[in-house]
């Protein structure tokens, strides 16, 4: 067990969440209540209110992380008087704009989540809770670009989606700042709070709270299992397009093509911050660390965005004691029901975005030879040329089998041996892809494919047609249906077997078939493994 870890049983939290219940649940409402006006723990909020939903937006989950606040973690938010307008999303956390479509923002006062309820949702009849936290490569992305309207009302269930801070803001690594390099999971886990503290005033059930997350939303979800901070927020956990663990992938002599270090050491992540705050002109030979702090602290927003920095969340704190790889590897995480899964062809979307260039194919070969050495000739003959589009389609192939579904598949089998585990594939490779593809790599189903399924983004309705939508509405009603019992099964639903240990197979879902998914078969999983 890691250091600080406590593991809360289901029942333990929920006599927690019951105690909880009793200081801040309002009283009965009137006959004719505002359905509104929401009071929460520190003012009242007013949403927009329609016949079949409830939306709250911009309410603040803790104090705006300006001036000293910078760097420094989550506080109360301070309470006001009168009733505080909902009915517009909030700002989002500093960040450039982003190649798949989310807009700059150079405004640090961001920490705020949005709420969406069905109608019918109220105290006396709570519904299941979904937290949503977005991806973004922790750099990008808000919880207001995710309406989740039709998740909230095809599941029935209440869903909100959080901002947490990006970049150097939320991931600097620097030892002389207080919980430095996890301040975004400490914005995450501030957010659960507020929920388990106020969800029931809006309708959802706080005993019964899913935390779910794509890309980086489920590598921020990784860390929350491994965090001690986290233990009684949060009852279920859907992990998507992120694996917790790649003990295989990282132990192959071969480097990934995504080569990014999903985890930082203190000494690493000291190093990065240094670097940073070398180049912001706020650090040097013998700058004591006090100073270079208040330096940083008193830049200006831009100048910080106008610096490359990588956010990675560092270990060896009271957030994340110990390495969440190793931890979670070991069995050291809250145990809770997972969902998990990927979509078919993860890798196309990193092939366009990390070659700035379609690769000729003359270099291929060359290309295999100096990622593999000794065994480009075995991964050329299972993956070759003539058989894709162009070089870094079969590249984009690579990555979806090795870089996503071998971990993916060790993840699950790690999960399965201690919690309720259920695996799907999301295989339609119609989906729309999150930005336009180039030419010479179909994107089939990519990275981020799924989330139209489940939310409109960006405050663009998806263009589904009638099998797509159908596989949405069920799509919608398993996550819901998770959300609500730890399992994705129930009436109506295809059948969706408990992922075991070492199976080859896991839950489709797409447009045409539902079923099983031969993930072994599909993404050459034992010439990987057989490979090392």
């Amino acid at each position: 067990m890691s250091r600080g870890m406590k593991l809360l049983s289901r029942p333990a939290a929920r006599a927690m969440v019951a105690a909880i219940l009793v200081v801040v649940l309002p009283a009965p409402a009137a006959a004719n209540p505002d359905l509104s006006v929401v009071r929460t723990d520190a003012g009242r909020v007013r949403g927009v209110v329609t016949g079949a939903y409830r939306l709250f937006q911009a309410i603040p989950f803790a104090a705006a992380p300006v001036g000293p606040r910078r760097f420094a973690p989550p506080a109360p938010v301070p309470h006001w008087s009168g009733i505080r307008d909902a009915r517009a999303p909030g700002n989002r956390c500093p960040q450039l704009a982003a190649i798949t479509g989310e807009p700059a923002s150079d405004t640090e006062d961001c920490l705020y989540l949005n709420v969406t309820a069905p109608r019918s949702a109220w105290p006396h009849t709570p519904r299941p809770v979904l937290v949503w936290v977005h991806g973004g490569g922790l750099a990008n992305g808000a919880g207001s670009d995710f309406d989740a309207r039709r998740l909230a009302v095809g599941g029935d269930l209440v869903v909100v989606t959080v901002n947490y801070r990006l970049g150097a803001f939320g991931f600097l690594g620097l030892g002389a700042l207080p919980g430095s390099g996890t301040l975004g999971l400490q914005d995450q886990q501030a957010a659960l709070g507020w929920v388990r503290r106020n969800i029931g005033s809006f309708g959802g059930d706080p005993a019964r709270v899913t935390l779910a997350g794509e890309s980086a939303g489920a590598h921020s979800s990784c860390a929350q299992l491994a965090s001690p901070g986290a233990a009684g927020l949060f009852d279920q956990v859907i992990l998507q397009s992120n694996p917790c663990v790649k003990p295989g992938l990282d132990q192959s002599p071969s480097r990934p093509f995504v080569d990014f270090p999903t985890w930082l050491a203190p000494a690493d992540a000291d190093a990065r911050a240094m670097d940073l705050a070398v180049e912001a002109g706020c650090a040097g030979p013998g700058a004591p660390p006090d100073a270079i702090v208040a330096c940083l602290r008193g830049l200006p927003v831009t100048r910080l965005l106008g610096i490359s920095f990588l956010a990675t969340p560092s270990y060896g704190n009271r957030v994340l004691p110990e390495n969440p790889d190793q931890a979670i590897g070991a069995g050291r995480f809250h145990r809770v029901p997972v969902m998990a899964g990927i979509t078919r062809d993860e890798g196309t979307f990193f092939a366009a975005l990390l070659t700035p260039a379609p690769i000729p194919a003359d270099q291929y070969r060359p290309f295999l030879d100096t990622a593999f050495g000794d065994d480009a000739a075995a991964v050329e003959g299972r993956y070759p040329l003539l058989a894709y589009r162009s070089a870094r389609h079969a590249l984009a192939a690579i990555v979806s089998d090795r870089e996503w579904a071998w971990p993916a598949r060790e993840s699950d089998d790690l999960f399965a041996r201690h919690v309720p585990t259920y695996s799907y594939e999301f295989t339609d490779r119609r989906a729309a892809p999150l930005f336009e593809f180039p030419a010479d790599i179909p994107a089939g189903a990519s990275h981020g494919a799924e989330l139209g399924y489940l939310f409109d983004r960006l405050g663009k309705p998806n263009d589904l047609d009638s099998t797509q939508r159908a596989l949405a509405n069920r799509m919608i009603r398993q996550w819901a249906r998770f959300a609500r019992t730890g399992d994705p099964n129930g009436p109506g639903l295809p059948r969706w077997p408990r992922y075991r240990h070492h199976t080859p197979h896991v839950q489709e879902l797409g447009p045409d078939r539902t079923g099983a998914f031969d993930r072994s078969g599909n993404h050459q999983l034992r010439f990987w493994r057989d490979l090392g």
